[in-house]
């Protein structure tokens, strides 16, 4: 009786809880809205068997409970029941399979006027790419892969040299306009998920995923990674703005091209203008450290995240986990980037990978750290005072 009771009190509480819970969906911002009709077929269906299931056993629990001089009926067989069982689970199968395989055929069937958006996943970030007024995405090659070129584009293609290039973790799309896209990874599994439109992809090291999407709301989504990717994993979130058409195409015209991105940005700096090659190095640093994943670990803004704030950090003496104590010069932060296990910082795991680079790029990433602070200077000391005897 005690078993047949707690089946029941655990039936009405998940019926209760479904029909009174703060946790739903959000709000549903593009045109699957038959991704949220197969999630209520999924709940009515498999809810349905949860509740006939459990209350026919807290049912047979009462209706032959043990009792003196009775005891319940043997039958190893029932084939009448059987076939029932098989009919109804199989019904129920096709019920959930059937909407959701119509469904899916459509989401990875995209509309020949469907703009083209490529997205990249790399620990821990997103890099975006559109294509240019040709109307192409370039041809790309794993051999071409490194910091300056993520996407890994072939520099001979001339469909690519118009690519529109997003670096940063968020990108713009325009209102009612279907989007087709295609997802890449650099290195591990990851998965590109906006929930308001219902839409996301595994995207698997060494092929191209792909589907599609019409956003009919305008805002900013945010992206996620819903597949544990590293350490990381967390902090690989982007963006999405929703846009009328006009403010799309001004963003668009904002975005460097491939041919402007492998162009040397010291081109076109007259001669005796070393302040403009610093500012030149430190921009490399910049994009070394999104192209490389650093910002997954490190934050600039002195918040704290799985490895030490670059804020401040340069020139500050630091604390290593067996209580030695380091000054965070120059070739400290080198060192760090090229053996991180050589000296772990007190309170943080050693979970760093050494980072592949050429000294020009590790001289970058290094000038870039730099230009983020260090310890404010100490007050020079008082000069002593020194009195002056009367001349008699």
């Amino acid at each position: 009786m005690i078993m047949a009771l707690a089946l029941l009190v655990i039936v009405l509480g998940s019926v209760l809880f479904h029909f009174f819970t703060p946790w739903w969906t959000t709000p549903l911002a593009s045109n699957w809205q038959s991704m949220d009709d197969m999630l209520t077929i999924t709940l009515v269906i498999t809810g349905i068997f949860f509740v006939v299931i459990n209350v026919f056993l807290a049912y047979t629990l009462w209706r032959y409970r043990h009792r003196d001089g009775h005891s319940a009926a043997y039958k190893p067989e029932n084939r009448k029941l059987e076939f029932w069982l098989v009919g109804i689970t199989s019904v129920g199968i096709m019920a959930l399979l059937a909407p959701g395989l119509v469904v899916y055929a459509n989401y990875v069937r995209p509309p020949r006027d469907a703009i083209v958006l490529e997205v990249l996943g790399q620990q821990w970030q997103w890099h975006y790419r559109f294509a240019g007024a040709g109307g192409k995405l370039g041809a790309s090659d794993a051999r071409f892969v490194k910091a300056a070129n993520p996407f890994g584009l072939d520099p001979g293609d001339p469909a690519g040299q118009d690519n529109i290039l997003v670096a940063g973790n968020e990108v713009h799309l325009p209102l009612d306009k279907p989007v087709k896209v295609l997802l890449r990874s650099n290195d591990v599994l990851h998965d590109f998920y906006v929930p308001p439109f219902r839409a996301r992809m595994n995207i698997v090291p060494g092929q191209v995923s792909t589907f599609w999407f019409t956003p009919t709301k305008t805002g900013r989504y945010e992206a996620l990674c819903a597949q544990l990717c590293g350490i990381g994993h967390p902090n690989m979130r982007g963006f999405v703005v929703v846009e009328d058409e006009a403010a799309f195409q001004a963003w668009l015209k904002t975005q460097p091209t491939f041919a402007m991105t492998m162009a040397s940005p010291a081109r076109g700096a007259p001669a005796g203008a070393p302040a403009a090659g610093a500012d030149a190095r430190v921009a490399q640093g910049e994009a070394l450290a999104r192209s490389k994943g650093c910002v997954a670990c490190h934050t600039v803004d002195g918040s704290a995240m799985v490895g030490p704030t670059w804020k401040g950090l340069s020139g500050k003496t630091q604390t290593l986990a067996d209580g030695a104590t380091v000054l965070a010069d120059e070739a400290y932060l080198r060192r760090a980037i090229r053996e991180p296990q050589a000296q772990v910082v007190k309170g943080f795991p050693p979970i760093m990978p050494p980072t592949a680079l050429s000294d020009e790029e590790l001289a970058a990433l290094v000038a870039y750290i730099q230009t983020l602070g260090g310890p404010a200077p100490a007050p020079a000391a008082p000069e002593p005072k020194v009195e002056q005897k009367a001349q008699r």
